[in-house]
């Protein structure tokens, strides 16, 4: 039976991840409070940060802005789009 938690993302009971997918206390924090549903929204969105802004997830500065996003897209809904992005039509 899959595991279920609240998720502060939807607002909602979710099914929960099956492991921690970041490191440290924020992971554990997003494994805890995050559904599937959410972080797959999370990596959707943080691939085209990463596409409309070319960053470099070995970059220690780019990996800090990555982190930041995530805190707010997930947590905080204060994330933006990248300046300039249009949405495929």
């Amino acid at each position: 039976m899959p595991r279920t938690v609240f998720c502060q993302y939807e607002q909602r009971d979710a099914e929960g991840l099956d492991f921690v997918p970041y490191p440290g206390e924020l992971g554990q924090r997003i494994f805890n409070n995050i559904g599937k549903q959410a972080w797959a929204a999370w990596l959707a969105h943080q691939t085209m940060l990463i596409n409309e802004n070319r960053l470099s997830p070995r970059t220690p500065e780019h990996r800090a802005f990555l982190e930041g996003e995530l805190v707010k897209f997930l947590f905080e809904k204060d994330a933006e789009k990248p300046a300039g992005f249009t949405p495929e039509a």
